[in-house]
């Protein structure tokens, strides 16, 4: 089992920055891929920015050189640098991970909001 907890959302204006993070516990040896989603209100969850074992990294299209993933040296904690924000950045941002049992585990959500 591994826990997660996110930290990090609020309230910012247009071109504001905030910097999510999200904190595993639990089985944390097992974990391999980190990933980052959003849900905005009526909206299907979609997939934001993900960080392999090895460093590699990958962005949606809609935040490509916006958002930056990275996580600590002891790969149990992920970050999400999320800079330029705007209103439709506006969501519930949850961390996943991955383990090499191919379990998928989420964390809480939290609460992003750009204002115009």
């Amino acid at each position: 089992q591994v826990q997660l907890v996110e930290s990090g959302g609020g309230l910012v204006q247009l071109g504001g920055s905030l910097r999510l993070s999200c904190a595993a516990s639990g089985s944390i040896f097992s974990i391999t891929v980190m990933r980052w989603y959003r849900q905005a209100p009526g909206s299907r969850r979609e997939f934001v920015a993900t960080i392999g074992s090895n460093g590699g990294t990958h962005y949606a299209d809609s935040v490509k050189g916006r958002f930056t993933i990275s996580r600590d040296t002891t790969k149990t904690t992920v970050y999400l640098q999320m800079n330029s924000l705007k209103p439709e950045d506006t969501a519930v941002y949850y961390c996943n991970v991955a383990t090499r049992q191919g379990n998928d585990y989420w964390g809480q959500g939290t609460q992003v909001t750009v204002s115009s």
